[in-house]
């Protein structure tokens, strides 16, 4: 399958933007004093919340590295030029 380079963009892109929200979510997460990641802010003691969101970031890491390799993959094709069958 032969992505268009506007799509190869798109996908790239979306993959870099995941990355970045989610690290910054995740470095948010760990500074979280508020009770809500941590029970009264101890670090040692993490809630369901701060686990689920973690989890709902890795998943988010790996999806937006997978994504963007697709996308860096269809850039590098359509630079490459037609593939001859």
């Amino acid at each position: 399958m032969k992505l268009s380079r506007r799509t190869s963009w798109f996908l790239t892109a979306f993959g870099v933007w995941s990355i970045m929200i989610w690290a910054t979510f995740v470095k948010n997460l760990w500074k979280d004093s508020g009770g809500q990641a941590f029970v009264n802010g101890d670090h040692s003691q993490p809630t369901a919340f701060f686990w689920i969101h973690l989890l709902l970031a890795i998943t988010s890491f790996v999806l937006g590295i997978a994504v963007g390799t697709v996308g860096v993959r269809g850039l590098r094709a359509t630079r490459r030029g037609p593939a001859t069958d």
